[in-house]
This record gives C-alpha cells, sequence and structure tokens, in this order.
C-alpha cells in the first residue's frame, strides 16, 4: 500500500508525467470515437458471408453472456491497471490506443457479413457503443488481452491470467460464430506487430513503464 500511495505522490506531482498521461488519455477518448463510426461504417457495410473451416463444421453455442463478460473485463482490468500501477500510464493507454486504431482502420477495409449462424449480441448502454456486429478482422476479444500479456510480460501472474483470457475469449467468439477463425488467428500476429511498434513509438514511455515508482519523469 505505501508504494501505492508513494507512486502517486510522485508521478502526480510531475508537470511531465500529467502531460504524458493526459495525452495519452487523450489518445484514448480519439481512438474509441474513431472505432465507433468504423464500426458503424463496416457494419452498414456488411455485403455476404462466407464459409469458414472451423464455423461451418461446429454448432452454435449460447455463449453471448461470456462476450459481454469479455467486454467489461477488458474494460475493467485496464482500469484497475492504471489505478494499480500509475507510472504505467502512458505507455499502457498509448499502446491500447494504437491497438485500437489500428483494429478500427482494418474494420473498415473489408466488409464481410457476420457468419449465417452467428448469435445475435444486443448489449445495452455503455457497451452499445462498442459492439456492433460488422466489426469483424480481427478480433478485440483475443488481441487486446494478449497485448496486455504482452505489456506485462515480467509480470507472472498478469502474464498467465491475459493469455488465458485471450484463448478462452478466442473460442468463445467462435462457439458463437461471432467471428470468423481468421478473425481470431490473425489476432495474434497483428496485435505483436501493434506492440513493437508502441516498443518504437513510445520508448519514453517504456522506459518510464519499466523504472518503477521511484523513477522521475
Amino acid at each position: 500500500m505505501k508504494e501505492w500511495t508513494d507512486s502517486y505522490k510522485t508521478y502526480f506531482s510531475q508537470k511531465n508525467f500529467l502531460f504524458a498521461s493526459g495525452t495519452s488519455f487523450g489518445l484514448l477518448l480519439a481512438s474509441l470515437v474513431f472505432n465507433f463510426y468504423a464500426g458503424v461504417y463496416a457494419t452498414e457495410s456488411v455485403s455476404n458471408s462466407v464459409t469458414d473451416l472451423i464455423l461451418s463444421n461446429i454448432k452454435v453455442y449460447d455463449v453471448d453472456s461470456l462476450f459481454i463478460f469479455g467486454s467489461w473485463f477488458l474494460f475493467i482490468s485496464i482500469a484497475f491497471l492504471c489505478l494499480r500501477y500509475p507510472w504505467k500510464i502512458p505507455f499502457l493507454l498509448k499502446s491500447v490506443s494504437l491497438f485500437i486504431l489500428t483494429r478500427s482502420v482494418f474494420i473498415t477495409l473489408t466488409h464481410l457479413a457476420p457468419f449465417p449462424t452467428a448469435q445475435i449480441v444486443s448489449p445495452t448502454g455503455f457497451l452499445s457503443y462498442f459492439v456492433f456486429g460488422g466489426d469483424l478482422f480481427f478480433s478485440g476479444h483475443t488481441g487486446l488481452p494478449f497485448l496486455l500479456a504482452l505489456i506485462f510480460w515480467d509480470n507472472n501472474f498478469l502474464r498467465r491470467l491475459y493469455l488465458f483470457s485471450s484463448v478462452f475469449f478466442g473460442m468463445v467468439v467462435l462457439l458463437a460464430h461471432l467471428h470468423y477463425s481468421i478473425d481470431v488467428l490473425s489476432a495474434y500476429f497483428i496485435t505483436y506487430t501493434i506492440y513493437h511498434i508502441s516498443l518504437k513509438l513510445f520508448t519514453k514511455e517504456k522506459e518510464i513503464f519499466e523504472s518503477g515508482h521511484t523513477h522521475k519523469f
């Protein structure tokens, strides 16, 4: 607890850190706005569905509640990580923002319709701004926890938690026929690339991320 409180005193008293955190939150907000319009556009522009080696050979399962849970889990866990490790906020949020922006670009390029037997997920409230139906490539439920695993790779618990979550939610979207198998498989390769781009773009933020709560920004 003392380490936690000391980290707040150390970082939130520094103007440079406040500026870096502010820009990371601003970038995150911008990425979410872009994601919303990209999701709406992709859903309105859907064309036809295609066959899929996995989905065409397994029945659909009623796991939409797990899909919704996955969305909340990711939102809440990122918020918790920001609160628990405030010195990690700039790199964490900028990497997540880059992930969201990259995925937003991808979903606007190709407009496949959902698989014919896909479960209909109609979330209400907050999640209605993030779940659309036509935003298929690539799977955010698979890619985002994998990104978190890469970011927190040195933390054994978090690495295992997010790797498990990535595989688990990847299976969920396939069982519900909410994503094509290529959406899930490609998420790992694209997310790995996004992480390494973040390392190149946000070198100062990564340095602070790794230094711990005693580092001066």
